[in-house]
């Protein structure tokens, strides 16, 4: 080959390679891990906003909405695993699939599902909680925030925290009974007053099977938000460096 030809193999060689990479990311992203982040304080205390973690995608198996797009190739579930109660499960909102939502799983398909007076009930019994010390944060404007914490421990025994930002006496502390459709999942955020999930049944109610895109598994980058992306100096002090690699529970 004489050398005038070698830069444009070069370059043939490079937009191979680049090729390449595009794709396997594209196949890892929809049947292994992907990335999300929080952007709202909904899940509190178990993720903040600013936390990076991965979702398995092939944990309930596969639907339309694992691929790039939620390209419509086919309807319902492949390979499907059922979830379990007390999962963290990303999920495309059922009022607008363009967006993902990120919440608890508490009822499973005909689950009778009720809040009184704060207490979660599950099929008529009252879900146990025990009260920890406070949840302490600050807002947006250095407030300092405390709000009441406890460790819920759901009927198969799984555990984790939530909080209580009004009490008892907070928006959706008092419901009607929640009946789940076959095929449907009950979704609730762990920051039970400052949570729009399924309680709110106009606005995301309950979760089609088909709708479910992954459990999340694990906080890879977490950051406070206390610095822009161009000071730099602030970095090192903005990032949460104790939340990198916590399992998420």
């Amino acid at each position: 080959m004489s050398p005038s030809h070698k830069p444009e193999g070069g370059l043939a060689e490079t937009l191979k390679t680049v090729f390449y990479a595009v794709i396997i990311a594209i196949a890892v992203r929809t049947v292994a891990f992907e990335p999300f982040n929080i952007p709202s304080g909904s899940m509190i205390p178990s993720l903040l906003v600013g936390d990076y973690l991965f979702v398995s995608k092939y944990s309930y198996g596969y639907s339309k909405h694992s691929l790039p797009f939620s390209l419509p190739l086919f309807s319902g579930r492949i390979l499907e695993s059922v979830p379990q109660r007390g999962d963290v499960v990303v999920f495309k909102l059922p009022s607008d699939p363009r967006t993902d939502y990120i919440k608890r799983l508490i009822g499973l398909p005909g689950d009778h599902i009720q809040m009184i007076k704060g207490r979660l009930y599950v099929n008529g019994q009252m879900v146990e909680r025990r009260q920890i010390e406070d949840y302490i944060d600050r807002d947006n404007r250095g407030s300092l925030i405390r709000a009441p914490q406890y460790i819920e421990t759901l009927p198969n025994g799984k555990t984790h925290h939530i909080q209580e930002l009004y009490g008892d006496e907070g928006p959706k502390d008092n419901t009607e009974e929640f009946i789940v459709p076959a095929d449907h999942y009950f979704m609730m955020g762990d920051n039970r007053d400052n949570s729009q999930d399924s309680r709110y049944l106009n606005v995301v109610g309950y979760v089609p099977a088909e709708n479910l895109v992954g459990k999340a598994q694990v906080i890879f980058f977490s950051v406070d938000g206390s610095a822009a992306f161009w000071e730099i100096w602030k970095w090192p002090g903005a990032i949460r460096w104790s939340r990198f690699f916590n399992k998420v529970d």
